[in-house]
């Protein structure tokens, strides 16, 4: 059966991962990725799928109302599944306007188009909204959110995706409008841009730059293999129940200075240095406001219900994404120096 899925922010870090496996794994859907190519969208990660027959892109913003209608018209999609959204908590800190437009106002003109082009005939029709695990809030020592937790943002980026759910649920219990959601923890892995812990410092290290550590570094976060979300959101898409809300985590908290010093031991080893001189890189900087202390995921209901689980152990993973980064370095060149961004012009034009 063909199908047409959107995908918003499919040229992002985990939005690209998941156009490629749709693209490759189901050949009989026609995937429209749509994207606005911020500083954070790049479609030099999906030029191996690019030139694929059910592969098309669609630069477009989603908090342009008029272009989504559009775009719903001339698809008329029977899936979305949306990834789109200004996701880096101190830029939210600096800006939190333009969080509020993109992560709110973009989602409900989503919400309002799906609704008009299905015209309340939803068999065979899901919106699928991806949010994190930061809307819950903090952790203490001890305990995990679950998809029952309550949610108590701390920052501009955590409130507005805590608005973004909730806007989601409301159209499922008003409209009945067919939803699913999901919330995951930090994802890490190939193709992620260097404003994120871990490429910043796979970048930094390499140069022999410092590696900015917020604090003490004392802060917990559950770290998950980007190809692993992709493939629990290709389970929820499918097979998640109208209505829920899944949580996806890795199962492997780390403290933010216990990973930079195992990262460092990586690098060192791959780039052939003596034990210690990476390490001798990190540097303690003053705290982000807000500075949440521990996330931690329970995917219990995800595994249990539909049969999910992680892939990787972290250690294997982290090599994977050390070994990805080391064996790209144009394409972090191009993402350090803003070149990626004349990509688009030579696929599409201006």
């Amino acid at each position: 059966m063909n199908k047409t899925i959107f995908i918003t922010g499919g040229a992002g870090f985990i939005g690209s991962h998941v156009v490629r496996l749709f693209v490759t794994k189901y050949p009989n859907y026609n995937i429209v990725n749509i994207d606005s190519l911020t500083y954070a969208g790049n479609l030099e990660n999906l030029r191996d799928i690019e030139k694929l027959p059910n592969y098309k892109f669609e630069k477009i913003d989603i908090v342009d109302e008029q272009a989504i209608n559009a775009v719903f018209n001339k698809y008329n999609p029977d899936g979305v599944i949306h990834l789109a959204a200004e996701s880096h908590v101190d830029r939210s800190i600096s800006n939190p306007t333009e969080f509020i437009f993109t992560n709110i106002i973009g989602t409900v003109n989503l919400l309002n188009a799906s609704r008009a082009c299905w015209k309340d005939n939803f068999s065979g029709k899901r919106f699928y909204h991806i949010s994190t695990d930061e809307v819950y809030g903090s952790l203490g020592a001890e305990g995990f959110f679950t998809e029952e937790t309550s949610y108590d943002p701390r920052s501009p980026y955590s409130a507005s995706k805590a608005s973004s759910d909730h806007l989601v649920r409301a159209y499922f219990h008003t409209f009945d409008l067919p939803v699913v959601l999901s919330n995951c923890s930090n994802n890490y892995g190939p193709n992620q841009f260097p404003e994120k812990l871990i490429p910043l410092a796979i970048n930094n290290i390499k140069n022999m730059k410092p590696i900015p550590i917020y604090g003490k570094g004392e802060n917990v976060r559950d770290w998950l293999y980007v190809h692993d979300h992709a493939r629990a959101i290709d389970i929820i898409f499918h097979k998640g129940k109208l209505g829920d809300t899944y949580n996806i985590g890795g199962n492997n908290e780390w403290q933010n200075i216990d990973l930079i010093k195992v990262l460092c031991k990586v690098m060192d080893k791959k780039l052939g240095r003596e034990e210690g001189k990476s390490a001798s890189l990190i540097t303690f900087v003053k705290d982000r406001a807000g500075h949440d202390l521990r996330y931690a995921i329970d995917s219990s209901k995800l595994m249990k219900e539909l049969g999910w689980e992680p892939s990787l152990q972290f250690e294997e993973g982290l090599e994977k994404t050390v070994d990805w980064y080391l064996q790209n370095q144009e394409w972090l060149n191009r993402i350090v120096s803003g070149d990626y961004k004349s990509y688009y012009e030579k696929m599409y034009g201006k």
